[in-house]
């Protein structure tokens, strides 16, 4: 079925949400690959430039659509424990990717989160600190569950700022401190991670082996509980 113009009535002015919901659509029709904004002002009705009012360009598109599914995913559950509250929301933002089948490579693409997506991590985090979680093994949690936190897998937390100075560090934790107070206190944790009791720093191998023995304690669990199932 082909992509129907919206109607441009003076009733429905553009706007940058209208823009970004005809983005999502038409990525959602015809795929990602097919998306510029040449067609996106097709599918609005207008010309390509009327669209720059509202949107940068289209990398802010991609930044807008991303916010947009990932404010489809489901807030937070309350009075349950964290676990399943962790479970329930993964699976909602999985549910959220399936409705849009490019919203994982949008999502690998994007090197600067928007506060949106860090809001949305912020509440992760708070959520394995509510948990009684440690704010070290928060951190290695996190890098543990990787993207699953958006629905799907892959690494997504490159905590190294090697090209900042500490100067630059310090101004950028002072900035996040109010906004995002979860993901501050990790980044401030990991900075002066000397002693860490699970495991030092940001470094790739001891997050990969810490995932892995999390995988194999875990089928370890289900073969001893399917055994005694069967004794």
């Amino acid at each position: 079925m082909a992509l129907q113009k919206e109607d441009p009535s003076p009733r429905t002015p553009l706007s940058r949400e209208r823009v970004l919901r005809a983005a999502v659509a038409l990525a959602d029709e015809r795929g990602i690959e097919e998306l510029s904004m040449r067609k996106l002002g097709q599918a609005l009705g207008v010309e390509a430039m009327s669209l720059y009012n509202h949107v940068a360009n289209k990398e802010d598109v991609l930044d807008g659509m991303v916010d947009f599914v990932v404010g489809e995913i489901d807030p937070l559950p309350t009075g349950t424990d964290w676990k399943t509250a962790m479970r329930q929301r993964a699976l909602s933002a999985r549910r959220a990717l399936l409705r849009h089948p490019w919203a994982s490579r949008v999502l690998e693409s994007r090197t600067n989160p928007t506060p949106t997506v860090l809001e949305y991590f912020d509440s992760m985090i708070g959520l394995f600190r509510a948990g009684g979680f440690s704010i070290d093994l928060t951190h290695h949690a996190m890098h543990a569950m990787g993207s699953r936190l958006l629905g799907f897998t892959q690494e997504l937390f490159d905590d190294s700022n090697n090209d900042l100075g500490p100067e630059v560090q310090a101004i950028m934790l002072r900035e996040m401190a109010t906004k995002y107070p979860h993901l501050s206190e990790m980044a401030l944790a990991i900075s002066h991670d000397e002693n860490s009791v699970v495991g030092k720093g940001c470094d790739d191998q001891f997050e990969f082996e810490f995932a892995l023995d999390i995988l194999l304690d875990g089928l370890e669990r289900l073969r001893d509980r399917e055994v005694g199932s069967t004794a």
